[in-house]
């Protein structure tokens, strides 16, 4: 049997090398049309050599217990990261969205020529739904590198409501 092959990282994604890998965690869930909720999360970020990540993430809400029930949200795309650490982001649901979004990776901690901090902060440009989807407007999302863990946290303005808290949780290396 061969030993896989290591991917050369391309140049252009250093300031978001820190995403590259797999992630899971628990986060937390809510909007005045949906009650609070718990739900669980891979995250996986992904290069092949190109100067862009594969990003993949799937929920799945939980119970009291934190046993799985029922999947939730999937979505995949593509990180494209830009000069003056500009970002873009390329995402697709199953649901009938499609978006675009832009922003800005901050770069906050490095020791030994390691990221040990850093944020992506971002929002909607165009937000393309099918007929049956439901309506939403505006999004924001935050990433962060925070001790060691992936936070994210995604506002939302969809349903006539404004933009407001929708959904976060804290992810661990996998």
């Amino acid at each position: 049997m061969s030993e896989p092959v290591e991917v050369p990282i391309h140049h252009d994604l250093a300031p978001v090398k820190w995403l590259i890998g797999r992630w899971t965690g628990v986060g937390v869930g809510g909007y005045p049309t949906v009650p609070e909720f718990r739900f669980g999360q891979e995250v996986s970020f992904a290069t092949d050599g190109r100067p862009f990540l594969q990003y993949a993430s799937r929920a799945f809400l939980l119970d009291e217990n934190g046993e799985k029930v029922r999947p939730l949200g999937v979505e995949t795309g593509f990180l494209r990261p830009q000069p003056n650490n500009e970002i873009e982001l390329l995402l697709a649901h199953p649901t009938g969205y499609a978006e675009v979004w832009y922003g800005k990776v901050e770069v906050t901690g490095i020791e030994n020529a390691v990221i040990t901090g850093a944020r992506i902060e971002m929002h909607t440009d165009i937000i393309a739904r099918t007929r049956t989807a439901k309506e939403y407007t505006s999004g924001h999302r935050l990433y962060g590198l925070v001790e060691g863990d992936l936070l994210w946290a995604f506002d939302m303005a969809a349903v006539e409501h404004p933009l407001q808290s929708h959904l976060s949780a804290r992810l661990k290396r996998w």
